[in-house]
């Protein structure tokens, strides 16, 4: 994972962003936003949470997987939380059939 290139995260939590950066996933330079497009992810190597209609346009896309407690789901999450339950980074190359 580390070789691969992340070209954009999608998220809103900036727990999440800090804890990339702080792991050697991304760079301060890294392209963030809270809202996919298909415009955005065509073609690119993606972090974050997307609907398999938008996950099959990217090059390759990525996950956290976090196995959060349901007190925790909805609500803004700090570095720490992530750290806490965060499994290691799934890459996947999603095909439309």
């Amino acid at each position: 994972m580390k070789n691969l290139k992340i070209d954009l995260v999608i998220t809103r939590h900036q727990g999440l962003v800090d804890y990339l950066i702080e792991e050697g996933l991304i760079t301060p330079q890294t392209q963030v936003v809270a809202h996919a497009t298909a415009e955005l992810v065509r073609g690119k190597n993606v972090l974050g949470v997307l609907p398999h209609s938008l996950s099959c346009l990217c090059r390759t896309f990525t996950e956290i997987p976090l196995a959060l407690p349901q007190e925790l789901r909805g609500k803004e999450l700090t570095r720490e939380d992530i750290r806490k339950y965060a499994g290691k980074p799934a890459t996947y190359v999603v095909r439309k059939i």
